[in-house]
């Protein structure tokens, strides 16, 4: 009878934790399991747990709320067909007495392998600056002895740096939007990050816990000095209703694919509003990489006539840029209100000789801000002192510029006045900086609209996009990772780089572990390749660098002769290299436990492409093993080396020898 009872009693727990538990299929073989019970729901991929205890919270009025505080928890669903495809939306609608109404509310879809979820909190003026949709424990990482994590950096500014931090007992890495947290040895992670950024900066949190667990937080509403900039905390959103970003959560084999589908997912989420580019994957020089502050009107037409006259066959389909950086107002006359006609002179000029002109702006910086705040800004009646962005007790300052309020109408009178002018002017490329300086939180913007940086960001991007009209290509130095998608065509993968192994070392780190924005935009570039006096193994690397971010933007001074130009005429002209960026897309890191990998492939049609890098002092050998690149074996395949066009044969592993300090691009073809 005793054991009777027991079954009776075990029987009746598990039909009532049953009746709590709600299934949510995704892709082929996801799950979440809700336990409407506990506010509480697990994700599963097959036989793997990838989110365990997990659960949402929210802050209210300065009151931290969790879903597993909830007394009443209702399920409702929807069937879906939206840009993702076809799915059901699950919405968890959580109520009790004293607190504001919570919602949970899960995007599932059949073709996709991973989900969303976003939280939602609502009520007569409730109000929010943090809410974190997804947060709990990680049981198929535990115990991983190689399981390392990434640093995603908001921004591009101040020389930051990725990294992949190697993750212990009590530790864990902070990350801007995404979380990649994965295990070294088999590529095997977990993605997840905010999908909307016109609203929210997000923070990632993950790593191992005092007892051994894995763990996974993602918070709206992050600031923090050394990563998003600001001195301030996140602002404040208020309403009626109050919603989080939308989260991306997917456990994947190789955790490179699955940040690729994180990057699709953002330009899906928040597509492009800047005009669709059908152009050339762009090549061009720019002034800063050498001539800087030192630009002249004779110097840039000298250099224009060296790329017209002596590098015919550095071209894009027959298209190349000629971009002035800064200090371009030395050939004003009369300031940014005076007098554009030497500036159009050279426009035209570029034109004659068959190629286009570029030019570059930095739209919300004031970098006259040491001299008062009583001057006038150009374009309107307004004093730069009432356009600068209000932080506490000051301002924004940062890389020597004062951040300018993007929602004001005189900073926009201003960028109207000069994007007008250059417009007139006829170039079709601008290069736009220090945005950065646009997203940063205020205790006030000047529209009562916007509360937050990244809502400022969005208004003044678009702003800026409604002044350039589809005139010009639009390319992005310093600026948001993530949330520049919208905006622009091209981006800078890291900070100013220049000449040297070091140079190519910091910006192939970038791309070691930023490649995936390749599917965010439309092109991300390496920055200004400068050859300059380094020996040939520093150029080809630091050529090599751009070929394999996606696209081509040179700066040494050709106005004057040296090594640069011979060199130059060697390198940049090499059709085999140019072929490669043709599509436009970045390379893909083959190692992620180091400060940069050193090896990088492509797949394009049938041809693969491997990219080797020596970035130290010595000699050294790299062993490929053809499972490496995807292949059976060698055997068949012709490997060609693009610099020295040398072609040979090999079985299984392929062996190259570098020079200290330098590069070489691989063709793999059948």
């Amino acid at each position: 009878m005793k054991n009777k009872i027991l079954a009776c009693l075990f029987f009746l727990v598990f039909f009532l934790s049953q009746a709590n538990a709600l299934t949510f299929k995704f892709g082929r073989a996801g799950k979440i399991v809700y336990d409407l019970k506990s506010g509480t729901f697990n994700v599963y991929q097959n036989a793997d747990e990838f989110l365990k205890s997990g659960f949402s919270t929210l802050k209210e009025n300065g009151k931290v709320y969790s879903s597993k505080d909830y007394l009443t928890r209702n399920y409702t669903s929807i069937q879906i067909s939206d840009q993702f495809g076809k799915g059901v939306r699950h919405t968890i609608n959580l109520s009790a007495a004293g607190k504001p109404d919570m919602r949970q509310i899960f995007y599932t879809y059949d073709q996709l392998p991973y989900f969303f979820v976003e939280i939602e909190v609502s009520g007569a003026g409730v109000s929010s600056n943090e809410m974190t949709p997804v947060q709990g424990l990680i049981p198929v990482l535990n115990g991983i002895t190689a399981l390392r994590s990434v640093f995603v950096p908001f921004d591009n500014d101040t020389f930051i740096s990725y990294n992949s931090k190697q993750l212990s007992k009590n530790e864990q890495q902070v990350s801007s939007e995404v979380a990649a947290i994965y295990d070294n040895s088999s590529f095997k992670g977990l993605i997840s990050g905010s999908v909307n950024h016109r609203v929210w900066k997000t923070g990632t949190f993950t790593g191992i816990d005092s007892t051994g667990n894995t763990f996974i937080r993602i918070q709206a509403g992050f600031t923090e000095k050394s990563i998003t900039r600001d001195t301030i905390a996140h602002g404040t959103l208020r309403g009626n209703v109050v919603k989080s970003p939308k989260v991306f959560y997917g456990l994947f084999d190789d955790w490179r694919m699955g940040m690729e589908a994180y990057a699709k997912a953002n330009r899906t989420e928040e597509p492009p509003i800047v005009f669709k580019w059908k152009r050339p994957t762009p090549l061009g020089w720019n002034s800063w990489g050498v001539m800087q502050e030192k630009i002249s009107f004779d110097k840039i037409v000298k250099v224009t006539d060296f790329f017209a006259d002596s590098l015919k066959a550095f071209r894009s389909e027959g298209t190349l840029y000629v971009d002035l950086d800064s200090f371009w107002d030395n050939m004003l006359k009369g300031g940014l209100e005076g007098d554009y006609s030497k500036l159009k002179e050279f426009a035209d000029y570029v034109k004659k000789r068959g190629l286009k002109p570029g030019i570059y702006w930095a739209p919300f910086t004031d970098w006259g801000f040491k001299s008062g705040g009583d001057r006038r800004a150009e374009g309107g009646n307004y004093k730069f002192g009432e356009l600068w962005t209000k932080v506490g007790s000051g301002y924004h300052d940062i890389d020597g510029a004062r951040a300018l309020d993007p929602t004001h109408p005189g900073t926009q009178q201003r960028i109207a006045l000069v994007i007008g002018k250059l417009k007139e002017c006829g170039y079709e490329m601008i290069k736009i900086d220090f945005l950065g300086h646009a997203a940063i939180e205020s205790d006030h913007f000047y529209d009562p609209k916007v509360s937050t940086g990244m809502q400022a960001y969005d208004q003044g991007m678009s702003f800026l996009l409604k002044q350039l009209d589809g005139k010009m290509l639009v390319y992005a130095a310093i600026s948001p990772t993530m949330a520049s998608g919208r905006y622009i065509h091209v981006r800078r993968i890291a900070c100013d780089a220049f000449k040297s192994i070091r140079d190519t070392k910091y910006t192939l780190n970038s791309l070691s572990y930023g490649w995936w924005q390749t599917h965010l935009y439309d092109y991300m570039d390496a920055d200004h390749v400068v050859l300059g006096t380094e020996e040939m193994g520093a150029n080809r690397a630091r050529t090599l660098s751009a070929i394999v971010t996606g696209s081509f933007i040179v700066g040494d001074d050709f106005s004057a002769k040296g090594p640069w130009t011979t060199r130059a005429a060697e390198l940049f002209q090499n059709q085999a290299l140019l072929t490669v960026i043709k599509d436009g897309k970045s390379f893909q890191p083959l190692e992620a436990d180091k400060e940069a990998s050193e090896m990088f492939v492509k797949q394009t049609g049938h041809t693969r492409y491997l990219a080797i890098f020596n970035y130290g002092d010595k000699e050294k050998k790299f062993v490929i093993n053809a499972a490496t690149l995807g292949l059976n074996t060698f055997s068949g395949y012709q490997l060609e080396d693009l610099f020295t066009h040398k072609s040979g044969a090999s079985l299984n592993t392929a062996e190259f020898v570098l020079p200290a300090g330098d590069a070489t691009l691989i063709k793999i073809t059948k």
